[in-house]
């Protein structure tokens, strides 16, 4: 069974096994914002934590950094935006997810989106932006079983593929 729950301090080996899987496996994928490998791990949930709050957001707009774990394990993340600034609005979204390399194909994106339109329905969300890059199908096909509506495609200048834009009215 998969729990999407805010990262703890127990948590600290498998986060950060699966930053470096990350890091190895698909290097274009943040998987941790802002997270520094050297410097503390409480600290880091502290900025967590303050980033739910709207404190010390930076460029950020409130969101919440949840993990998604299965037997002990973090085998995804999902970052829920509160709410859009112009760049999220355009390429970013309300719900970021991303699935370990090595766990993918399990269904678990399936589930952390669920869980995740959930959470976004309990902040009064009540339609909700996912992107996902053109040629990423697996992500595309998760969105739509979520009954996510197609917009649009982006590209950007400096990007080589298009962004898809889809909507879910909660």
């Amino acid at each position: 069974m998969l729990e999407l729950r805010l990262p703890t301090l127990s948590d600290e080996g498998t986060f950060r096994e699966a930053v470096a899987e990350f890091k190895a496996n698909d290097p274009n994928f943040t998987f941790a914002f802002e997270f520094d490998e050297k410097a503390d791990f409480g600290i880091y949930l502290q900025r967590l934590q303050g980033w739910v709050e709207g404190k010390d957001l930076g460029d950020f707009v409130p969101n919440t950094f949840l993990v998604a774990v299965v037997r002990h394990k973090i085998v995804g993340r999902v970052s829920l935006r509160h709410e859009l600034n112009d760049f999220l609005l355009r390429l970013g979204g309300h719900i970021g997810y991303g699935v370990v390399p090595s766990e993918r194909r399990k269904g678990y994106a399936t589930e952390m989106l669920r869980q995740s339109l959930a959470l976004a329905r309990n902040l009064g969300i009540t339609r909700v932006l996912l992107t996902c890059d053109d040629d990423n199908e697996g992500s595309a096909r998760t969105i739509e079983a979520h009954c996510g509506i197609l917009e649009n495609k982006i590209l950007q200048p400096g990007m080589s593929v298009a962004k898809r834009r889809y909507w879910i009215d909660l």
